[in-house]
């Protein structure tokens, strides 16, 4: 095992009766001038808008709505103004992942002078980590990213096709997480954050370090969970178990927990922030279509046979004593779980029809990801490109 530091001071609040009671003063600790960033109308439509402006009536609210999924620079720079103009206390963030995210950058912008992009990119000496952070605090409304305990967040500039992390000083101060909100969610969004969370998941698990098994027992269980549950919340909407497994495996599935004491790095995350950098394809529906690319590709190593047959035991339920052919049996039930939850499975289905863009999207990945170093495998822009061309066309099936 590596070495680590592990702080999350994220306070939260998990279930059915907290909002009402509690949401007021939670915002109000910091101050009574608060930003209130969200998406587009689902959370007016539901009820929840007017829930929030009637617990918060008596605070000073500013409204940024129309937060976009792949958040871009535009509602974050927008969002820096105004927090600089009415000299915001807090930000309540509504939403999903997108919408927390941008809410981080913003909160961080407040004390910057340049465009945030900067902050993003940590261009002209900005950084984000020297600066003050305006609190957090956050209701989700969908369960997928886990930005609700963590310190990252993932903005997009659509001028010049990035899409970058960014790390700040601090996670949301309180997260108001009511599996209830996320009953609403379409059957597609419900698919696209569990693939989400499984690859977050798959990022951390397939490591280079084979002495971790914390971590790794950590994580086949919440694999097994999003495996298990998300079936049922896209064919049972309302099932309260359902959403709540879901939405606290997003959680823990990115909060640092489970990824303490890694050596590697994130491959699939870096090839499909390209894809949605030039395409605003929706994330995890990218995350699914590589996933299984990127496994059967990963498999032509051989030294990764005993971890992939690990994973169909402990994660998958098979058995047998043939490594190699466990190893091909999980990258199969993988995809046919991605398959089984009506996410596209190809490029062509979500619009991308031919290879225009991959050699720069293989170059970026490979070089702001480091994935010649950092990689469970070494990627190669060769490497990159060869899965993207993979998932131009139905998968082949790991035991091809």
């Amino acid at each position: 095992m590596q070495d680590f530091k592990f702080h999350n001071p994220t306070d939260i609040r998990f279930g059915r009766n907290h909002i009402d009671a509690e949401l007021h003063d939670a915002v109000a600790q910091f101050g009574n001038n608060v930003l209130f960033v969200y998406g587009g109308q689902s959370i007016k439509k539901s009820g929840l808008y007017d829930r929030v402006k009637g617990l918060l009536a008596d605070l000073n609210i500013v409204e940024l709505g129309g937060v976009e999924p792949n958040p871009k620079l535009a509602s974050v720079q927008e969002g820096q103004r105004l927090a600089k103009e009415h000299d915001i206390d807090v930000i309540l963030a509504v939403g999903g992942g997108s919408v927390v995210d941008a809410s981080k950058v913003i909160g961080s912008a407040k004390f910057y002078e340049g465009d945030p992009w900067d902050l993003v990119i940590k261009a002209n000496g900005a950084d984000r980590n020297v600066l003050p952070q305006v609190p957090i605090v956050d209701i989700l409304t969908l369960s997928a990213t886990g930005t609700e305990m963590n310190f990252g967040s993932v903005i997009t500039n659509p001028e010049t096709h990035e899409k970058y992390g960014t790390q700040g000083p601090n996670s949301p101060a309180v997260s108001f997480l009511d599996p209830e909100l996320t009953e609403t969610v379409p059957a597609r969004q419900t698919a696209a954050g569990s693939i989400d969370i499984f690859s977050h998941l798959t990022e951390q698990y397939f490591d280079r370090d084979d002495a971790n098994d914390a971590s790794k027992g950590m994580i086949e269980g919440l694999m097994r969970a999003v495996i298990k549950w998300a079936p049922v919340a896209i064919a049972d909407p309302t099932n309260y178990d359902a959403r709540a497994n879901l939405m606290w495996t997003a959680t823990m599935a990115l909060n640092g927990l489970v990824g303490a004491a890694n050596e590697g790095g994130w491959t699939v995350h870096a090839l499909e922030h390209e894809l949605s950098a030039y395409y605003d394809i929706t994330h995890g529906i990218g995350l699914g279509i590589l996933t299984p690319r990127w496994m059967d590709w990963v498999l032509e190593d051989k030294s990764t046979v005993a971890l992939f047959a690990r994973f169909a035991r402990n994660v998958w339920a098979l058995s047998g004593d043939d490594d190699a052919q466990l190893a091909r049996d999980a990258v199969q039930k993988t995809y046919d779980w991605i398959a089984s939850l009506g996410a596209e499975m190809t490029l062509p289905e979500v619009g991308i029809k031919d290879d225009t863009y991959f050699e720069a999207m293989a170059a970026n990945a490979v070089d702001h990801g480091k994935l010649i170093k950092r990689g469970y495998v070494p990627v190669t822009p060769a490497d990159a490109q060869r899965i993207y061309r993979d998932s131009l066309v139905a998968f082949r099936g790991a035991n091809n």
